[in-house]
């Protein structure tokens, strides 16, 4: 294994602990400050309250001499318990500068911004002395003195208690958030190995498919609905390369045979001229039939070749007006003589042009002639017709009169050295590639060839584009 590639274990453990430990820490965030921000509100309805006491007071007020006495009052109202917490700190100021002091609670150092007349604000300031933290508001109350200006008023909360709270509840989320994290991490770890399972088993199954046992198929029908795609394309493919590996053995075997034959034949010849001296016809004879060999060989090596081009897409024909009829009857001319011997009848209907290398489509359409001579019997006939089908294709067809090909031969009859009867290998039919080269040539046009055997007779029909 690759040591920089990641595991999909790996990527999907760290992707479902990353996410869970983002939502754990949005979740330490929103709920540390609501708890905050409910500690805020409990304070501000202590304080308003104790302001609205004060702003009672401050009002029944007649004369400064009121206002001295309410610090006894004022001073008993702050002092009371506050939810459990102790008591208020209060500063009363009067004056439109505040130089005048009436109340101050000892000890508490309120700061300057909070006893500005002119910074007053609705929200609360928090300010420490020290190490002692406090939260305050201030507010501008009136008195019932006539002509006085409204006396500020200041109150303040000591929030360590709610600090401290604070500073252990985050200490407390936060470890329970690495550890959620690390747990929901494992967790996930554990998930993936668990959902990953059915993968490796095709994965041990695919590795059991070898040369010998492309047979083998993945099981499907027993893997989570994601991955039952994959084993039918992978099972697709395994039926690819088990029909073209079969296709390439039979190929092998079958190039092996045609090519064993004329090489001993040219053996044996050779070998029996040399066995003792011979005259000079005698030696002809024989090299004219080691060149008729030859030539068989370099015939087949050259459909082979051609074969070979046409299946990388290295066949390309030209385009030029190729008229049918026109070629089937200079093909007539040429396999007169041969018709003639078995008494075979040859015969053409219709006619028609296509686009397309006239020497392939004559090689294509004197292949078809050659194989429909050799399998009609004696009195019998070949009829080729050219018709132009419902969608501007041209189609050429050529039947004759011979035996019926069995069903079963019919979908290989264009594959390369097939022959539906093999005992006919060497009866002169040359090395069953004509098909397979017709085939060839018809898909090169952008065509496509077909077979239909019946009891009437045997029809291959070549479909070709206008």
């Amino acid at each position: 294994m690759n040591a920089g590639r990641k595991s999909i274990t790996l990527r999907l453990t760290l992707l479902f602990a990353a996410a869970s430990t983002a939502v754990l820490l949005a979740l330490g965030l929103v709920v540390g400050d609501t708890v905050d921000r409910h500690f805020v509100e409990q304070d501000m309805a202590a304080m308003n309250g104790r302001m609205q006491i004060a702003a009672h007071l401050l009002a029944g007020a007649r004369s400064p001499g009121d206002l001295a006495a309410l610090r006894q009052h004022l001073e008993s109202e702050m002092a009371a318990s506050h939810h459990g917490l102790g008591g208020m700190a209060v500063a009363v100021l009067s004056g439109e500068d505040g130089a005048q002091t009436i109340i101050r609670t000892p000890g508490v150092d309120f700061p300057a911004n909070l006893l500005d007349r002119s910074r007053i604000a609705d929200a609360p300031r928090v300010w420490h002395r020290g190490e002692q933290p406090w939260r305050g508001i201030a507010a501008p109350l009136p008195t019932g003195i006539d002509g006085w200006p409204p006396a500020l008023v200041a109150l303040a909360i000591d929030i360590s208690h709610h600090e401290r709270f604070m500073a252990s509840f985050r200490r407390t989320l936060w470890l329970f958030v690495a550890i959620a994290a690390m747990l929901t991490g494992f967790l996930g770890w554990a998930a993936v190995r668990r959902g990953l399972m059915p993968l490796s088993a095709l994965r041990r199954e695919a590795a059991a498919v070898t040369a010998s046992r492309l047979d083998r198929r993945l099981p499907a029908e027993s893997v989570p609905a994601e991955l039952a795609e994959l084993a039918e394309t992978l099972n697709d493919m395994l039926a690819r390369l088990e029909d073209s590996f079969r296709r390439l053995s039979d190929f092998s075997g079958d190039i092996a045979h045609e090519l064993r034959t004329p090489l001993s034949n040219l053996m044996t010849q050779t070998q029996v001229a040399l066995a003792r001296a011979r005259s000079a016809d005698e030696y002809r004879e024989v090299l004219a039939s080691n060149a008729e060999e030859y030539e068989h060989l370099a015939h087949m090596i050259g459909d082979m070749l051609f074969l070979a081009q046409a299946d990388h897409g290295l066949v390309v024909p030209n385009r030029e007006p190729v008229d049918l009829a026109a070629q089937v009857r200079e093909l007539f001319d040429f396999y007169e003589a041969l018709a003639e011997e078995k008494g075979v009848r040859l015969s053409l209907e219709g006619k028609g042009e296509v686009p397309g290398d006239r020497l392939m489509l004559r090689r294509a359409i004197g292949n078809l002639l050659a194989n429909a001579i050799r399998h009609t019997p004696t009195g019998g006939g070949i009829c080729v017709r050219i018709e132009v089908a419902g969608n501007g294709a041209v189609i050429l067809s050529v039947e004759n009169t011979g035996e019926t090909i069995p069903p079963e031969h019919l979908p290989r009859l264009f594959d390369r050295f097939y022959r539906a009867d093999p005992s006919r290998r060497r009866e002169g039919e040359g090395a069953g590639l004509g098909l397979a080269i017709t085939r060839s040539i018809a898909r090169a046009h952008g065509g496509e060839i077909t077979v239909r055997s019946e009891p009437e007779g045997t029809r291959f029909e070549l479909r070709l584009a206008k």
